[in-house]
């Protein structure tokens, strides 16, 4: 993976005027457009296409400072007009074209990405890899924000304002594995872009023939594979630290990716306040 991580930067440099393909790309690789998007924003901390947005409009600049006109050098980056190209200089830069040629600055410059592998191995992940028939994740719904660190205050939100029971009631409908009450994002932005909306859904696994109670909601989940990391420690900080190490150490030395099926954590223990908790991290792969 971080050599085709490579590759894509080397290929976004060849076509940075041109409409980027990334889908051809990836099959090219062998592996999916939504498996790459994934990786190159958790190991770069930026989306895919902010990445290429901040490359296109570093080039651009050098365009600026020369006396081309300035609708030509829009067209050549992909842009339709001076004032939609003006937007996304500023976006990046600060500071419009104009004001670039009347001396303003500094520039905001984004260097070619290059991503490397540091293998310690000193703490070992707890994984294990599952095949799981289809099964249904039943509970309460609702959009939210992806946030990368720290309490989602509207995940938060959505759970405090369940009763009380329904928890209870809830986790008396779990019939399969991932067992317990469950926190399930579906429907995630490939680039992985905070702020971006997803589906939470606080509930429950059920087998895929179960009956459901007609005031919750259903995600259907396909038969597949899935693999299990286990985390201890402050929560959340410890179960978003494990994600982030599944990005930057188990894929890359592992022959598996992700596919686009929701992911899923278990809460297997906690303590009181919630401050610290044993989780599963459930992440939906295939053979890479």
């Amino acid at each position: 993976m971080i050599a085709t991580l490579n590759r894509l930067t080397e290929h976004i440099e060849e076509h940075l005027t041109d409409d980027l393909d990334i889908a051809a790309f990836a099959r090219r690789e062998g592996t999916t457009e939504y498996h790459l998007r994934r990786m190159f924003s958790a190991l770069a901390g930026m989306p895919l296409s902010e990445y290429v947005r901040r490359r296109r409009m570093t080039v651009a600049a050098a365009d600026v400072l020369g006396d081309e006109d300035l609708l030509d050098i829009a067209v050549r980056h992909g842009y339709g007009s001076t004032e939609a190209f003006a937007r996304a200089f500023r976006a990046v830069h600060g500071i419009a074209p104009g004001e670039l040629r009347r001396g303003h600055g500094p520039l905001r410059t984004q260097t070619q990405l290059r991503f490397r592998l540091t293998v310690e191995g000193s703490i070992p992940m707890d994984t294990r890899i599952t095949d799981r028939p289809a099964f249904r994740l039943i509970g309460h719904a609702a959009r939210v924000p992806l946030i990368h660190e720290g309490v989602n205050p509207h995940i938060q939100a959505h759970i405090a304002a369940l009763p009380v029971e329904e928890h209870s009631r809830l986790k008396s409908l779990s019939t399969t594995e991932p067992a317990g009450l469950l926190q399930v994002s579906a429907d995630v932005d490939p680039d992985y872009t905070e702020g971006t909306p997803l589906t939470y859904l606080h509930g429950v696994a059920v087998d895929a023939d179960a009956s459901v109670p007609g005031d919750l909601d259903i995600i259907d989940v396909p038969a597949g594979t899935w693999a299990v990391f286990r985390t201890t420690g402050d929560y959340p900080a410890a179960l978003q630290q494990t994600w982030a190490a599944t990005a930057a150490d188990w894929f890359p030395s592992n022959p598996w990716r992700l596919r686009p099926d929701p992911s899923i954590v278990a809460i297997l223990d906690r303590s009181a306040d919630f401050s610290t908790a044993t989780c599963e991290l459930w992440l939906p792969v295939e053979r890479a």
